[in-house]
């Protein structure tokens, strides 16, 4: 099988789930620990992203994904190929942010 930019996948799970209780922040807090255990990175607090070689390997994902699911909130899942995640446009903001002075190095010999 070739790989190419047609055919290998990211997902994309966006999530906003609910914190009020303890409960609410424990839920939350676990999937996101299991989206990471399962090879996703975190691209913003409540976007996590992972490469998948096919779209076997995303279907997966996604049906791992859906046993992960807390009881309340909402989750997203959206798979777009390589070819179409290479025009993504990232932002830091447009100001520039001064650099902190790094201290010297303490040489001991």
């Amino acid at each position: 099988m070739d790989l190419n930019a047609y055919r290998v996948m990211w997902l994309f799970v966006f999530f906003d789930l609910p914190t009020e209780t303890k409960k609410d922040r424990k839920n939350a807090s676990g999937f996101r620990t299991n989206l990471l255990k399962d090879g996703f990175s975190m691209m913003q607090y409540s976007v996590y992203i992972r490469h998948c070689a096919s779209s076997e390997s995303a279907d997966v994902h996604e049906k791992r994904i859906f046993k992960l699911l807390p009881p309340f909130g909402k989750v997203s899942i959206l798979r777009i190929t390589d070819k179409q995640f290479g025009n993504i446009m990232n932002f830091w903001g447009r100001a520039e942010v001064a650099k902190t002075v790094q201290p010297t190095q303490l040489e001991l010999f």
